[in-house]
């Protein structure tokens, strides 16, 4: 059974019993890592040494250089393998970049435009309606004032909803409708209802077309399932399956292979086990050995579908830090990248009290400005089961953080990853 989660809700609404277990403290930090990154270093051995985490990893790469790794513990409580390069984790959001990348492909090949209305590809948006009240009744509507066009998918402010950020009627239609952003466990979640998730793109954005916009295309920053949609629209404008093309155009060239849609083969032996902190005691809601992610998915969502591991999705950082290219491999002009990187919001686009007030947003992914804490050059994104990941195009970075937790506000590890590698960059 497919279950959905919400990353706010879930410590509040889990019911579970559980005993505690000491997780394993084992701990590595590859060439000079540690004495490069103490402070990271750190950071992430600490989660472990207090038994919060079962394992987590940085990666940090300096311009087109290798790696650094470093880490500590195992990849579950229960696994003697220590967390690894190669350990695969569950990416949730940060999928989002790389769908926003893919949508910039297109772009690049002429095959569409940012300011393209997506009707252009899927008719059914063509006259979409609005709520009067957002999160109110979705029979209480009124006739969109413009389009939704392919920048506002990719920057979340198409006006579309996610079910694990509305409330009420519309998001009960979401749940209803299988219109969700990605798959958590097989268990059943307590507090949270059965749903079946629609059984391809083709159907999720045409299900989703009959449901009204929470606000005005192009007028609010609101998270969404956006970047799910794109993926149908990637679908059409190229004539390819949504996950083909991500492979043929990105995974492949980069030499990604242990990132897609699924876990198979001898790639189970290096799947993590998801966990939900809950008093103390991590009680694992995707265990490794009967994850969902073993399965085939009923959808590739380009939201929050993927699993990868620290040097593949360094890989991609690399590509980007690169302009398009790493490794003697380009798959895309730096134009293009840099565009794909920068804020592509409107200063009229409300996003007080969102994830990225007094920030941009580029394509599927954060966008630093002026007046950020890093100032300019920083994008990147975060993942629900607390992995985060940028780049730093002023200092010439790339970073990642990889753990499996949910939800990630439940320990402070993606919020504050960030903060332990700025103070040894900045030391």
């Amino acid at each position: 059974m497919t279950m959905m989660i919400s990353r706010r809700a879930l410590l509040g609404s889990l019911a579970l019993g559980g005993s505690a277990t000491l997780l394993p403290r084992a701990a590595f930090a590859w060439t000079n890592a540690e004495a490069l990154y103490p402070a990271t270093y750190a950071f992430i051995k600490g989660f472990v040494d207090r038994r919060e985490l079962a394992g987590a990893i940085a990666a940090i790469g300096k311009d087109q250089a290798p790696p650094d790794y470093l880490g500590a513990g195992k990849q579950a409580m229960d696994s003697q393998r220590a967390v690894a390069p190669d350990t695969i984790w569950r990416l949730y959001s940060m999928t989002k970049p790389v769908t926003g990348m893919a949508a910039m492909l297109l772009i690049e090949d002429g095959k569409m435009t940012l300011d393209q209305p997506i009707a252009d590809f899927l008719p059914a948006f063509a006259a979409m309606k609005v709520q009067n009240t957002p999160d109110g009744s979705i029979a209480d509507v009124h006739p969109a004032k413009g389009p939704i066009t392919v920048r506002q998918l990719l920057t979340h402010t198409a006006g579309l909803g996610y079910n694990i950020v509305q409330k009420g009627p519309l998001r009960d239609a979401y749940n209803e409708a299988g219109i969700l952003g990605g798959q958590v466990s097989r268990l059943p979640i307590p507090g949270f209802p059965p749903t079946t998730p629609a059984p391809s793109l083709e159907v999720f954005a045409d299900r989703l077309a009959t449901l009204p916009l929470v606000y005005e295309p192009g007028t609010r920053w609101s998270y969404s399932v956006g970047l799910d949609l794109m993926g149908r629209v990637i679908e059409v404008a190229s004539g390819q399956p949504f996950d083909a093309f991500l492979k043929a155009r990105i995974f492949d060239p980069l030499g990604m292979a242990s990132t897609g849609f699924r876990v198979t083969g001898d790639e189970e032996a290096r799947l993590s086990t998801n966990y939900a902190p809950l008093g103390g005691v991590l009680l694992p809601i995707d265990p490794a050995t009967s994850s969902i992610y073993l399965d085939p998915p009923p959808m590739p969502y380009g939201g929050g579908g993927l699993v990868s591991t620290a040097r593949d999705y360094d890989r991609f950082l690399a590509m980007l830090l690169g302009e398009g290219e790493t490794g003697g491999v380009r798959i895309m002009k730096p134009e293009t990248a840099r565009l794909g990187m920068s804020n592509l919001l409107a200063d009229s686009v409300d996003r007080k009290n969102t994830f990225i007030d007094g920030e941009g947003f580029g394509a599927g992914g954060r966008v630093s400005l002026a007046g950020s804490p890093t100032g300019e050059g920083v994008y990147g994104w975060g993942g629900a089961a607390g992995t985060i990941a940028f780049v730093d195009r002023r200092r010439g970075y790339r970073v990642g953080g990889y753990t499996q937790y949910m939800p990630s506000e439940a320990l402070p590890f993606q919020r504050d990853f960030g903060k332990a590698f700025y103070k040894d960059v900045m030391a």
